[in-house]
């Protein structure tokens, strides 16, 4: 089908079979697909509001046994340079994220082998006892599978646990492609093979949680790999309706084994758009200025985009890899304000939380993002002595070797 006949067909509300889509990526203009894309966010969001949320991404631990080639973040069992932060120093987190107006907490991290399931399951109980309103977006798809291997248990009764002990919802990290050719290659498909991913956020939405989906684009995958992850994505929500949001970042090559070039903005906003446009049954797709800068995730309000993200507060994972953008409640409501929308915050849920913080009291500047510790120390918290180690290693730091 031409270009023509697929724009008259997307137009009329019609939706893209894969090998249409595949055509419209590698033939439309640029312009065409961020019309195209703008028209689909004006159709879903007709009030002319663009949300973000106030939240802090907390990696509670770099060790991780996953050695993913094109993550700079993670270090191997027994490094010098590994760590896990302690109760009290995610407690500390949390206070100082409801200090600038947040409530939820992103909890992700490394396949440390050294952390049981009920290590997760006390912490999350006792945030909820000091902090009741406190939402935890926690543990990605392979992370569950990391603990279901650990725990001997399966997808559901992980799942199940973990929400009796306090989860609220649960990040689309680690999905990078779903196509298992992509993830054999970039050595993720030990962690989590597509049906994996997948099969965690199916029982997560069949156990009444709600999550969001995520693309790490411009690896080894084809534009073909690339659709292919929409689609599966696609047919998911079909299924289940429990995504609240896509969000796609660009791969970030530095510091990182795999190395290579990341895509350039031009791709990001040609890749976000087709988003928009194959993913007809997601309300929201975010906007990546983590990885893209501010001026970027601004220009992606044009392309399909309704919301700016997290605020974030805190980041690590990307930094290691070299970028370091920053952008506070200030800034975010600034780039908002400036494309002609609304800034209204939200929650994981996308219920309206209210207008910015920042307008209704005093709040301090973030011209930075948080890091996992600020004095850069190494090494686990006292508290993961009350737990059993599995490794050699971590049976050594606790004094049980």
């Amino acid at each position: 089908m031409s270009v023509a006949a697929i724009t008259d067909k997307l137009t009329a509300g019609g939706r893209l079979t894969r090998d249409e889509a595949l055509e419209f990526y590698l033939q439309a203009p640029t312009s065409l697909l961020g019309h195209l894309a703008d028209r689909v966010r004006q159709r879903k969001h007709p009030e002319g509001v663009v949300t973000y949320i106030i939240d802090r991404n907390v990696n509670y631990t770099n060790v991780c046994v996953a050695r993913c080639k094109f993550c700079a973040f993670y270090r191997p069992v027994g490094s010098s340079e590994g760590y896990t932060l302690g109760f009290d120093e995610i407690f500390a987190k949390i206070e100082e994220t409801i200090a600038l107006g947040g409530g939820q907490l992103l909890l992700q991290g490394g396949h440390n082998p050294d952390i049981p399931l009920e290590w997760y399951e006390d912490l999350f109980r006792q945030v909820k006892a000091r902090y009741p309103a406190f939402r935890l977006h926690a543990l990605s798809p392979p992370e569950v599978i990391h603990i279901t291997r650990l725990s001997q248990l399966s997808v559901p009764e992980v799942i199940q646990r973990l929400i009796a002990a306090g989860l609220d919802s649960i990040p689309g990290g680690g999905a990078e492609i779903l196509v298992d050719r992509v993830r054999k290659l970039l050595n993720c498909y030990n962690k989590a093979t597509a049906d994996e991913w997948l099969g965690v956020m199916r029982e997560a939405h069949r156990a009444g949680l709600r999550t969001t989906a995520t693309m790490m684009y411009g690896t080894v995958e084809t534009a073909e790999e690339r659709l292919e992850h929409m689609f599966r994505l696609r047919d998911l929500q079909d299924e289940t309706g429990g995504f609240t949001a896509f969000i796609a970042w660009s791969y970030q090559p530095e510091h990182t084994e795999l190395g290579g070039e990341e895509a350039t903005g031009i791709d990001y906003l040609r890749t976000l758009a087709l988003s928009r446009l194959v993913l007809d049954n997601f309300d929201n797709v975010q906007s990546s200025w983590v990885t893209q800068g501010g001026k970027v995730g601004q220009l992606s309000l044009a392309y399909g985009a309704n919301d700016m993200g997290s605020v974030m507060i805190e980041e690590n994972v990307v930094r290691a890899a070299g970028a370091e953008y920053c952008m506070d409640e200030f800034e975010v409501v600034r780039n908002i304000e400036s494309a002609g929308f609304v800034p209204k915050r939200r929650n994981m849920h996308y219920e309206l939380l209210g207008d910015p913080v920042f307008r209704e009291r005093d709040v301090p500047r973030m011209l930075e993002l948080a890091v996992a510790r600020n004095d850069g120390r190494a090494g686990e918290a006292d508290d993961l002595r009350a737990y059993e180690a599995r490794s050699a290693a971590g049976r050594r730091a606790r004094g049980r070797a």
